[in-house]
Order: C-alpha cells, then structure tokens, then sequence
C-alpha cells in the first residue's frame, strides 16, 4: 500500500466509533465481563491503550521499544494480560482520556512517518501500512467484545477491507505458527463487503478457494467468532485446513472462541 493515509483515517474512524460506545458507560458497565476469559470493558480498552503505546514507542523510540520488549519477557505470567490488568485498575475517567491522547499521538506519528520507514514489532518488522491496519484489526475486534459485553450491535462498514487483505496476507504466517508448511500455490478469495461490493484476492484459476460475507471472514481471522458459526465456504483440502487455523494476530496460536450452536450451516468442503 503506497499512501497509508487511507487506512490511518480508517483507524481513526474505527477508535472513535468505539469511543462512542465507552464515553456514556457507567462504571458498573465498565466493570462488565466480555466473552474473552477474565477480560471486562475496562480491560479491553486498557489493552488497546497499551498496544497504541507499543506501537508509538516502537515508532518514535525503537530503542526504547526494545528495552520494553525485554523488560516483558522477563516479567512473570502473559505481558499483554499484565498491561490490560494494570490499565483496567484506573478510574474510567483516566483509563478513556489516557486511550483518547496515545491514539491521537499514534496518528500522529504514523501520518508523519518517513516513506518507506519500517518499525520493530513483536512480530516481523511493520511498514506505516502494516502497523496502522494491525491496530485498525485490534481495535474492530476488541470493540467486538466491547459491544458484546454492553448488548451493542454494530453495524459493519467497509472499513473491513482492510482486515480482509491483513488476513489474507497472513495465510502463511498462521501455517507457520501452527507449525505446517504454508501451501505453495496461492488461494482465490472472494468475498462480498458490507456495501456489496465483491472484493477479490489471487488467482482467478486457484485450485483452493475461500469465499463468503467479508465480515465473517474477519470475525475468522481475528478469532472473534468460530468456523461452525460462520457462512464462509473453502473449495480444496489446503484452503480447508487454512479456515480452521486463520489468524491476522502477531503470536502463537490463539485459543478462538467456542461455537454457539446457532443453527447456522457449518461451512468448509475440503473438495
């Protein structure tokens, strides 16, 4: 992506839409428990406060980025659980007005940025592309959660494109944290957005496909909904194999979500 500022205005977007939803919240709302385990409101925001500042050390001070890194690898139990945990023990007030200034700063930054630039992660390094789209995936998904625990529902906007292309280029990445061989031949992934609109990824005569509502492949991706539950179709035993491993997260696999049993037709054909 040449010109990031797209998906930083997307981002932006994104967080205010969220922002909406948390500014008029009690303080018993934000104690309220969402569907990831020992995570309540509070929790969720305070985890994207502490990614943004990731991402803007790692940007502005990739020294100070890998001090960090280090400090949290040797800190006892999972450091992201440590940074939600402590940012969730502020009052609301703070917690919002301190998510508020460090994803202002974030957008800042990246719209700043030199060309070209590439920033330290905790994955592969980041183009201002990748890293602007990683926190638009972060902060579309958590919001789901957040919505989830307030008896919200949000309404999904084309701002999914760009989850949709980060999940498509990450099928490699979730074979490999699996610990399989990615699949040489590129997959045909065709998937229709909120507006209608049919977006289209590889191949025209890929032997493996993966089509569907472009929303449900995004609540895939981000692990925010299970395979079961989900109107998403694979044609080829590789493509299969991807929609039950598919994640657009940095780090080792994550653990998913339970399916709901809603009566949906489970998808996937491993033809």
């Amino acid at each position: 992506m040449a010109d990031p500022t797209p998906v930083i205005d997307d981002l932006c977007a994104e967080s205010e839409e969220l922002d909406r939803l948390v500014a008029g919240a009690s303080a018993e709302q934000w104690a309220l428990a969402t569907p990831a385990a020992g995570w309540t409101v509070a929790h969720q925001i305070a985890h994207l406060a502490w990614t943004d500042h990731s991402s803007l050390l790692a940007i502005t001070d990739q020294e100070g980025f890998a001090r960090a890194v280090e400090k949290a690898l040797t800190e006892p139990g999972d450091f992201v659980d440590n940074g939600a945990r402590e940012g969730a023990g502020k009052p609301p007030e703070q917690l919002l007005a301190d998510w508020r200034t460090g994803r202002e700063a974030l957008a800042d930054a990246l719209r700043t940025a030199p060309d070209g630039a590439r920033f330290p992660w905790y994955g592969p390094p980041m183009s201002t592309a990748s890293m602007a789209t990683a926190r638009l995936m972060e902060t579309w998904a958590h919001g789901l959660d957040v919505a989830d625990a307030l008896g919200v529902s949000r309404t999904p906007t084309d701002r999914l494109r760009h989850i949709v292309r980060l999940g498509v280029r990450t099928r490699d990445f979730a074979f490999g944290v699996h610990g399989l061989t990615p699949p040489f031949e590129e997959f045909r992934v065709e998937l229709v957005g909120p507006s209608g609109e049919l977006w289209v990824y590889g191949a025209e005569d890929a032997t493996d496909r993966v089509t569907g509502p472009a929303l449900d492949f995004c609540l895939l991706v981000t692990q925010r909904a299970h395979r079961a539950d989900l109107a998403l179709r694979a044609e080829g035993s590789d493509a299969d194999r991807w929609l039950d491993i598919a994640q657009a997260f940095a780090g080792p696999p994550g653990e998913g979500r339970e399916p709901k049993g809603d009566g949906r037709e489970p998808t996937g054909d491993a033809g």
